[in-house]
């Protein structure tokens, strides 16, 4: 019973204070004001009219200044002195809020608000409403940073290289059109995985993704041992071009996917589920053995299914040829995909972007915030098994 009261009491003091908006701005202002005033009181040696030999100036009146606070913008009485030395340390920690602000407006659209939506926001807020060419201002800051990340020097070697696009709409002339995004993770030899670009593309094609990667072999892309993406014919040409060093491996997940226009819709579940079993051997004699066996199973209900896949799954057993450590994060695409479903999140709140900067610049910002991330963490592969692998390789073929 006691307790419930006690609630009854919060409740109802809440509502005081959210529905007597003024008041609380007359409190705050009063406050500040003293606040203010003992500053002044404390810079002179002296209180308002107060005799002192310590006294090491005179007041000089005052002059008018907003602060904007979360309950809305203050109208203060900011002291002087006759020499103009005066400087209060409030209005440093208010412009260190207004910093705080920018960064959160910033941080909005970067969670998918729009400009629109921002500034109701912040007018309900902060009582103050920022205007559209602010929140733009903010943006432009924001590009700025953007662009510097997506145009530095890669000055380390990444073996480990994932390529993926994904599409989001964006207004273009009055016309809707999707417009291609494309990704690249890479892990350097510290095992961190790193986001090394994002661009934007009409379409996925060949030459789209052979400028993508030619862009990122001009910024330092260098000692490339292994591609993962989907078998997308065009970023397939465009590895073979530009990465041909490199070994590829089709993304496994994409194939099973794959395999289903080769069944019937009533086909056998279990026929699926042991072909994915493949994938989980310990190296590829065993992979082979077991496909071997799987094709013997099912050849005579699914022949459609089986010669597709023994055309096609040579592809997507590369992985097999690293560490079995990095096995299970190297067969698939799915540590971008993870990214993508995040970006995903976040960017079905626009839904259609009315440019493709605007579609760029949040897709940015949000890999930026998960390469800042990963960095940050523990190594995501232990990259000495791959160093002790290829020095094993050598020392057998002398």
């Amino acid at each position: 019973m006691t307790t419930s009261k006690s609630n009854t009491v919060s409740l109802s003091a809440k509502e005081w204070v959210s529905g007597d908006r003024d008041l609380m701005k007359t409190l705050m202002k009063e406050a500040l004001q003293e606040v203010l005033e003992a500053e002044m009181t404390e810079f002179l040696g002296a209180a308002p009219s107060e005799r002192s030999e310590t006294r090491s100036g005179y007041r000089a009146g005052y002059y008018h200044r907003g602060l904007v606070t979360r309950i809305g913008k203050l109208e203060l009485r900011i002291p002087r002195d006759r020499s103009g030395e005066f400087s209060t340390a409030l209005f440093e920690r208010y412009a260190r809020s207004e910093k705080a602000l920018v960064a959160a407006l910033a941080e909005m659209y970067v969670q998918g608000v729009s400009t629109r939506k921002v500034k109701a926001i912040t007018e309900e807020l902060c009582g103050h409403s920022f205007s559209a060419s602010a929140i733009s201002a903010i943006n432009k800051s924001l590009d700025e940073a953007l662009e510097r990340f997506a145009s530095r020097q890669l000055e380390e070697a990444y073996p480990y290289v994932i390529l993926d696009a994904r599409y989001e709409k964006v207004r273009e002339d009055g016309v809707i059109r999707s417009m291609a995004v494309q990704i690249a993770i890479g892990i350097n030899w510290e095992g961190q995985r790193q986001v090394l670009a994002v661009e934007t593309a009409n379409r996925e094609s060949q030459s789209s993704w052979k400028d993508f990667l030619l862009r990122l072999k001009e910024r330092g892309l260098t000692g490339v041992e292994f591609v993962v993406s989907d078998d997308h014919a065009g970023l397939k040409k465009a590895i073979s071009e530009v990465l041909c060093e490199a070994a590829w491996q089709r993304c496994y997940v994409h194939f099973l996917r794959n395999a289903l226009d080769y069944l019937p819709r009533k086909a056998d579940d279990d026929c699926l589920q042991e072909l994915r079993w493949i994938y989980d051997r310990r190296d590829l004699q065993e992979a082979n053995r077991d496909l071997a066996a799987w094709i013997t199973k099912w050849q005579g209900k699914y022949p459609k299914l089986v010669d597709w896949v023994e055309s096609n799954i040579g592809e997507t057993l590369s992985f097999y040829r690293l560490p079995r450590a990095h096995h299970k994060h190297l067969k698939s695409t799915n540590m971008l995909e993870r990214l993508n479903e995040e970006i995903k999140r976040r960017t079905r709140v626009v839904r259609i972007f009315p440019n493709t900067e605007s579609c760029l610049r949040l897709i940015r910002a949000l890999c930026v915030e998960t390469h800042e991330t990963w960095l940050e963490d523990n190594r995501y592969l232990n990259m000495a098994l791959l160093a002790e692998q290829k020095k094993e390789q050598l020392r057998l073929a002398a």
